[in-house]
């Protein structure tokens, strides 16, 4: 890394998504919106760190994970500390985050931007990313089918999949 990567990588590393005077912090909302455990959104918040780096330093679009992407459309939410705190005072640059227009060649393009920004996380941080967070494309792209449910009103039971 060059020194200003290395200046920019620990502003982020620095960088407080929750509000502590909160009683329920960015964190809290993460894990209640993502039925995650508190540990595992901390790992998923650290990731983000990580890809809105990739972002910042690389020559070519990056596409995140499913999970990473929860965390930027979260942290979009939260207006001042995006826009002012985070990319203003922190990144100096705005990133913006636009979603996809949907058919084939999207999804190609997608899966070529996600495979390169992989590729340049290995290179960045000398590791894999890690499965958990970082799935194959293939379930990447090929298993997500959400959708917004009450808890206090509907079941879940998942569906048995033979692998």
């Amino acid at each position: 890394m060059t020194v200003e990567q290395k200046t920019l990588w620990k502003k982020l590393e620095e960088f407080q998504l929750d509000d502590f005077d909160s009683t329920f912090t960015f964190t809290d909302r993460l894990c209640r919106e993502n039925g995650w455990k508190y540990e595992y959104s901390v790992r998923v918040i650290n990731e983000y760190k990580k890809f809105i780096f990739l972002i910042c330093i690389s020559d070519h679009p990056l596409t995140p994970s499913d999970q990473v992407d929860q965390v930027w459309h979260l942290h979009l939410l939260y207006t001042r500390s995006y826009w002012t705190d985070f990319c203003k005072n922190t990144l100096g640059r705005e990133i913006h985050h636009g979603p996809t227009k949907g058919g084939k060649s999207e999804k190609e393009k997608f899966e070529d931007w996600y495979s390169k920004t992989k590729e340049l996380y290995l290179k960045t941080f000398n590791k894999n990313t890690p499965l958990d967070i970082w799935p194959s494309s293939k379930v990447r792209f090929g298993e997500l089918n959400f959708r917004r449910i009450n808890l206090h009103r509907n079941w879940i039971v998942p569906k048995i999949i033979k692998v």
